[in-house]
């Protein structure tokens, strides 16, 4: 067992704004939270799931909603209290562990100041992998466990204990209560047992998280030594020309277009976005889609640039690398393909995509 004391924060940051492909919310929030929250309660046990009984109660908790919203309306920590007292409630017996719903954005290290403020252990796992901006798109959606339970809390102390009759429904609720908590709220979703679990989530993603986070510090080229620890593609090195984007539904959907320089000169990458960076299209061709990961990143520092954050002119940098084997299952795809998101894409890895440069 290993821990999580203030000094992981930074890097965990890093390496979470990175597998958020642009979403999951803006670290600095969490990481501040985070901070904040292990020098008052003390550093965080990171658990493996062998590390549990078979009974434990492992919580996974995100924030859902938009992420422009999220710089705004902050969690307190009234939310997580709340949330693991109905837990509690519910089962007759309080959470074992917390566990990030996915690993991407805020949602990867805020988890981090929600166990510190409620005394518990994270689990070195979670249901992603990245950051997917539906209810449904989680590892234990694709592994055919029930979504019978989503547990939701905001800031104005209101608790909806729903009981969706399956993954969808669980997306259709949520996102309905979310907006009317003004686009933005804490979620539960997916209780499970420590024995449920076991390959129903995606282990050792927050030791992955915090390896690419440490992957650039002291590097003498940092996209490089990203690039390499993800082994990803490099799709386009130049400035933002172009940014639309707009919140509606409790989502961020829009465009962003990138204009090459340097040696890419003459090029020009569009990203479609729905919180996360979704596909990458350069004149017609379909460089990288989702499940695959896609990550917008600042030449100079290879730190992550979040969808919200896009802004004309940045110098930036599109990498693009493989995603966890489970979404590319048949149901994994059916769940979190470029189909789900309404696009009439067929899906081809991103390392056939960009096979010939």
């Amino acid at each position: 067992m290993s821990s999580i004391d203030v000094t992981d924060i930074a890097a965990l940051a890093r390496g979470c704004a990175i597998l958020g492909t642009g979403g999951g919310g803006d670290v600095r929030t969490g990481s501040l939270a985070a901070v904040r929250a292990v020098r008052e309660y003390g550093e965080v046990p990171l658990v493996e799931l062998a590390d549990l009984p078979e009974d434990a109660l492992v919580v996974p908790l995100s924030g859902i909603g938009a992420p422009t919203v999220s710089h705004e309306m902050i969690h307190s920590e009234e939310e997580p209290k709340r949330i693991a007292e109905e837990v509690e409630r519910l089962f007759g017996r309080p959470p074992t562990a917390i566990m990030s719903s996915e690993i991407g954005g805020a949602n990867g290290v805020a988890p981090v100041a929600w166990a510190a403020q409620l005394g518990l252990p994270l689990l070195d796992a979670d249901g992603m992998g990245r950051a997917f901006p539906e209810v449904q798109m989680v590892s234990m959606y694709v592994a055919g466990l029930p979504a019978n339970l989503v547990i939701m809390s905001d800031v104005a102390g209101n608790v909806v204990t729903i009981r969706p009759v399956d993954g969808l429904w669980s997306e259709r609720l949520a996102r309905a209560v979310c907006v009317a908590s003004g686009s933005h709220a804490l979620m539960a979703d997916y209780v499970l047992t420590a024995a449920r679990a076991r390959g129903a989530v995606i282990e050792g993603t927050v030791t992955r998280a915090l390896d690419v986070g440490r992957a650039t510090e002291g590097a003498p080229d940092p996209l490089r030594a990203l690039q390499d620890r993800l082994g990803a593609v490099r799709l386009i090195t130049g400035k933002l020309t172009d940014v639309e984007r707009r919140t509606t539904g409790g989502f961020v959907r829009g465009t962003a277009t990138v204009e090459g320089t340097g040696d890419d000169r003459g090029r020009s990458l569009a990203l479609e976005l729905q919180n996360e960076n979704l596909v990458a299209v350069e004149n017609g061709r379909v460089r990288a889609m989702v499940p695959d990961l896609i990550t917008v990143v600042d030449t100079e520092t290879a730190a992550a640039v979040q969808t919200e954050s896009l802004r004309y002119g940045q110098r930036v940098t599109v990498l693009a690398w493989p995603c966890d084997p489970l979404w590319r299952t048949p149901k994994g795809l059916e769940t979190a393909g470029p189909r789900a998101f309404g696009y009439e894409l067929d899906y081809v890895p991103v390392e056939e995509l960009t096979a010939h440069g």
